[in-house]
C-alpha cells in the first residue's frame, strides 16, 4: 500500500512539474526578434567594438555573477583597459588574465562621493552588487543593493558612462510585496529615470554556480531546478558564465532602445547564435507561408500589445 501511495505520489509531482515546465516553455521572449539580431555575428561585432578602443568599470566583480563577468572580458579583451571598483583587491593569476589590461580601485562605498574620479571618463559601467537579507540583514541588504548601487549609478552617469549595466533580478518590481525584488524594482526605475544614453537591466533567474559561501536553502532550490537548465533552459534558472557572456554581447552590439530590460529567456538566447538563426529562419518561414513580407505594415494589435507590455 506504501508503495503505491509513494508512487501515486511521484506520479502527481512529475505531471505537476511537466505542466510547469510546458507553460514556461511557451511563453514567448520579449523583443524575440531584437534578440536574435543581438545574438547573431559575434565575432564580427567584437572586432568591430574592439576598434572603439573604450574603457569600462565592473563594480560588485567579487560576487558570483562579477566574477565571471571579469573572466569574459578578460576572454574576449573587447575594452582597452577595465577598472575593477570595489572595497578589496584581488589577485588575478591565471593564464586567462595574462594579457588582460585591467587596473583595480579600492573605494570605501559609504563614502563614495569621495571617489567620484574613478568613475570618470569610462564608455560603459557594469554593476552586479548585491547580497541578501539572510546574509547582511534588512537594512544591510537595503544599503548594498538599493543605496550602493544607486550611488555608482548617479556616479557613472555624472562621469559620462554611455552605456551603463546593471544585474538585477527575476520579478523585480517596485510595487512587490516581497523585499528582495521590490528593492531590485525600485533601482531599476531609479536607474531608468537618470537618462543614460543606454541602460541595459539584466533580470537573470535562478542563479547557478557554485558559491564559496554556504547558502543552505539556495542549495535546495538549486538542486530542485537543476533539471530546468536541460528541460526549459533559461526560464528558472541562469547560469553565471551565461549572464556574463549575456552581457558582453549586449555591450557589443549596437542600440535599439534607451532603456531595456533582458529577461532570464532571453539572457540564454544572447548566447545561443544558433538558436537565434534557427528563430529568424522559422519565422521568415512562417512570413512565406502567410504571404506577409518585411514591407508590410504590422497590425495594430500587435503595436498595442507592445505598448501595454511596457514596465
Amino acid at each position: 500500500m506504501w508503495a503505491c501511495r509513494i508512487f501515486s505520489s511521484l506520479a502527481v509531482i512529475f505531471l505537476v512539474i511537466s505542466l510547469i515546465i510546458g507553460y514556461i516553455a511557451q511563453i514567448p521572449i520579449e523583443n524575440e526578434e531584437i534578440i536574435n539580431r543581438m545574438a547573431s555575428n559575434i565575432d564580427e561585432k567584437m572586432d568591430a567594438f574592439r576598434e572603439k578602443n573604450q574603457t569600462a568599470f565592473v563594480v560588485g566583480y567579487t560576487g558570483e555573477v562579477g566574477k565571471e563577468v571579469v573572466k569574459e572580458l578578460a576572454r574576449t579583451k573587447i575594452f582597452s583597459n577595465v577598472f575593477l571598483i570595489g572595497r578589496r583587491e584581488v589577485k588575478y593569476e591565471d593564464e586567462l588574465f595574462k594579457d588582460f589590461k585591467m587596473e583595480q580601485k579600492i573605494v570605501d562605498f559609504d563614502k563614495l562621493d569621495d571617489f567620484a574620479n574613478v568613475f570618470k571618463g569610462h564608455s560603459v559601467g557594469i554593476c552586479a552588487l548585491g547580497t541578501t537579507k539572510g546574509k547582511a540583514g534588512k537594512e544591510g541588504f537595503i544599503k548594498v543593493d538599493h543605496d550602493y548601487t544607486m550611488k555608482v549609478a548617479e556616479l557613472a552617469k555624472a562621469g559620462g558612462c554611455k552605456h551603463y549595466n546593471l544585474i538585477s533580478s527575476l520579478g523585480a518590481n517596485k510595487n512587490s510585496f516581497f523585499l528582495y525584488t521590490k528593492v531590485k524594482g525600485q533601482v531599476e526605475e531609479e536607474t531608468r529615470e537618470l537618462g543614460f544614453e543606454r541602460a541595459t537591466v539584466y533580470r537573470p533567474a535562478v542563479l547557478m554556480c557554485d558559491r564559496q559561501e554556504s547558502r543552505t536553502g539556495e542549495w535546495f532550490i538549486k538542486k530542485v531546478l537543476a533539471p530546468m537548465e536541460y528541460l526549459s533552459p533559461g526560464s528558472m534558472t541562469s547560469p553565471t558564465t551565461t549572464v556574463a557572456k549575456a552581457v558582453v554581447n549586449t555591450i557589443i552590439s549596437p542600440v535599439t532602445q534607451a532603456f531595456e530590460i533582458i529577461e532570464a529567456k532571453a539572457i540564454h538566447r544572447l548566447t545561443k547564435p544558433q538558436a537565434a538563426k534557427a528563430c529568424k529562419m522559422q519565422a521568415a518561414t512562417d512570413d512565406q507561408a502567410t504571404g506577409v513580407t518585411d514591407t508590410q505594415t504590422p497590425v495594430a494589435t500587435d503595436t498595442k500589445a507592445q505598448e501595454a507590455a511596457e514596465p
